[in-house]
């Protein structure tokens, strides 16, 4: 995946309505209230009593044992297959997952596995072309011991792995000895779309977490669950790789105030992207991928515009976004009113219509 941020230009003006990513989020009044009334301790030895809530909160919420608070997505991604895995081994992944793109090689460098990329549509593979990539357990080969999913997949346009889909891919990897994890980044935006509760769509799955900087607006943060014995051992590798936060609180303050109040409200971004895509999409010359979350992908290629140029243009007007893989990526979250939608709308039909 290749990823291309606009460049800087000091002469740009303030951006104004930022689609860069959910992870731009700020903040807001009140979850900051909540970050200043919260009690702490050393979350290191258990004693910090808004750590431990989250913790418990989280794994009621994805229906595990145990949980453990982590500075951020990527390690929890990290410190899983730590876990899962021995040196040597290979885990299961479709091709653009966050694993494989956008975490440095770290399972390669701290664990010595290898990923074994999976092609499949939007971001996804199929239980089929999980089944035919297994191979015999024979000394020729490396052990494959994990299969990964990420839910929502993001370079696949935040579309929502079905449940159906999640179960079967569970069964086929139990029946062959295989350990089962789930990068759970934007699940909550899979399970607000769906209905479907966060434990069923983690139902099987040994090890999940939901990151809490994206959507649910937290400025950090991440909680990885699962049996009580594999949080122990993850919290091995939070010592080992750093991880332990002493008054963790006020972070994970944050993170309580987003399940309590940001979690519905996902909805309001789910709407504002099919805003955003139904605009661009009556552009002539625009491709747009019909967004399942809150994540719009488009070309404006067919308009005469390189999405490059798109971006650039865009920033001139304070607007951020970036190319990904090839297209532009829009991220909605909660700093992006349904206003700025249709401003940036009318921003790209402008464009278009100088080209």
């Amino acid at each position: 995946m290749i990823y291309t941020p606009p460049p800087r230009d000091p002469n740009a003006p303030p951006v104004r309505i930022n689609l860069l990513s959910d992870t731009q989020t700020r903040p807001t009044a009140a979850m900051r209230d909540a970050m200043a009334r919260a009690e702490v301790g050393d979350e290191q030895i258990g004693d910090d009593p808004t750590v431990n809530l989250l913790c418990e909160r989280v794994a009621g919420l994805l229906g595990k044992q145990a949980a453990v608070f982590m500075p951020s997505g990527t390690m929890c991604n990290v410190a899983a297959t730590l876990v899962h895995c021995r040196p040597g081994d290979e885990i299961l992944a479709h091709e653009t997952a966050h694993i494989i793109s956008r975490e440095g090689g770290a399972h390669a460098a701290l664990g010595g596995f290898q990923i074994m990329p999976l092609k499949g549509d939007d971001g996804q593979f199929t239980p089929d072309t999980f089944r035919a990539a297994l191979h015999p357990r024979t000394r020729y080969q490396p052990p494959q011991t994990v299969v990964s999913v990420e839910q929502t997949a993001n370079i696949g346009g935040g579309t929502i792995w079905s449940k159906a889909a999640l179960d079967e891919i569970v069964a086929i990897a139990k029946a062959n000895g295989m350990a089962t994890h789930m990068d759970g980044a934007r699940l909550l935006n899979a399970t607000v779309a769906t209905g479907i509760p966060a434990a069923e769509m983690a139902a099987g799955w040994d090890s999940a977490w939901i990151d809490f900087s994206k959507g649910l607006g937290a400025p950090i943060g991440g909680v990885l669950a699962g049996s009580a014995d594999f949080i122990d051992e993850v919290w091995r590798w939070k010592q080992r790789l750093g991880g332990a936060m002493r008054q963790a609180g006020i972070a994970a303050a944050a993170c309580i105030h987003a399940l309590d109040h940001h979690v519905d409200r996902l909805a309001e971004d789910h709407a504002n992207a099919r805003a955003l895509a139904r605009g661009l999409a009556q552009i002539d010359g625009i491709a747009v991928q019909e967004p399942e979350t809150n994540l719009v992908f488009f070309k404006p290629d067919g308009a005469g515009v390189p999405g490059n140029k798109m971006v650039g243009e865009l920033r001139k007007h304070g607007v951020l976004l970036a190319m990904m893989d090839g297209r532009i990526r829009a991220c909605t979250h909660l700093d992006v009113t349904s206003a700025m939608i249709e401003e940036t709308i009318g921003h790209v039909r402008e464009i278009v219509r100088a080209a």
